[in-house]
């Protein structure tokens, strides 16, 4: 099992050192969230949580997910970094093809795509893009950005997206992984159908067993029973040693954590704290795990 170190709301001055010190201390990956804006209204619940409300404020800060990777890998030189999740149905694919290339090519391939449709019809809205059909617009975007991704002169013909010959460079030198998130049928069907893994909410064990086993369903109906393919967990009910090993045998294959928080510690923590949480984590959790 690997180990990925959440950063989600954390204050934007923190985050290159707490990739230095995931780094140091047995993490595979940094992983980014991502939010657009923060509206003063939605006409959505929060999908995510118990009550459909939103867990953060007008204050809370986010800052791009792609231009935070691009720092922390400046400070850094093994560790990777994906995105859980990135809300690709309100952005425009060519766009940001062009924004990933960049990415990989100033991390050193050390990026991994999570990916989501969205769930805020004022995120659509207000950027210009339908909230009507976004799951199959979203389709589309995938195979847009995979086909730029692999580099060459390209074009695509779809119903949403259309575009003659191009070659944006420079190309990422190895394969972008994509990492698929969402809890729907229609999002595991599309994390097995594109995806190079599945990237969670929070979830009980329980429930990951289940959409595990679904999801290993839905690969073996692709034809993709024996491809590499991660399971990205936010496990809500398992912790320690013992239960990221619980985690493990249901088959999950990277844990997402927030050390911190299990030290009672709010998101805006001074970053001393934060790293001595990762510390004793790693030395707790990570080692124990890995004997």
């Amino acid at each position: 099992m690997k180990f990925s170190l959440s950063v989600a709301l954390c204050p934007p001055d923190q985050l290159a050192e707490l990739a230095v010190v995931a780094e140091q201390n047995g993490f595979s990956s940094v992983v980014l969230p991502d939010s657009l804006f923060y509206s003063e209204d939605v006409s959505a619940e929060y999908p995510y949580t118990a009550n459909g409300q939103r867990f953060w404020d007008a204050e809370t800060p986010w800052v791009d997910p792609l231009i935070a990777a691009t720092s922390m890998a400046a400070a850094t030189s093994e560790i990777r970094f994906y995105t859980s999740v990135l809300k690709l149905g309100s952005r425009h694919p060519v766009v940001l093809a062009r924004q990933l290339g960049s990415v990989a090519a100033l991390t050193g391939d050390r990026f991994g795509l999570g990916l989501g449709v969205g769930w805020s019809p004022e995120e659509f809205a207000w950027c210009g893009v339908p909230y009507e059909r976004r799951g199959k617009r979203t389709d589309e975007a995938i195979e847009v950005l995979r086909l730029i991704l692999g580099g060459g002169m390209v074009e695509y013909h779809g119903e949403f997206f259309d575009f003659g010959k191009l070659r944006m460079s420079p190309a990422p030198r190895e394969r972008m992984p994509f990492y698929i998130g969402g809890h729907s049928k229609p999002a595991l069907r599309r994390a097995a159908r594109y995806g190079d893994g599945w990237s969670s909410a929070m979830m009980t064990l329980d429930e990951l067993s289940t959409t595990i086993g679904r999801l290993r369903e839905l690969l073996a109906e692709y034809d993709r029973a024996d491809d590499p393919f991660e399971f990205q967990a936010v496990c809500v009910d398992r912790f320690g040693a013992s239960g990221y090993r619980e985690q493990a045998e249901v088959g999950v294959t990277d844990a997402v954590v927030m050390p911190w928080v299990f030290e009672g510690l709010p998101f805006d923590a001074p970053v001393s704290s934060k790293v001595d949480a990762v510390k004793k984590f790693a030395d707790n959790v990570i080692a124990e795990v890995a004997a």
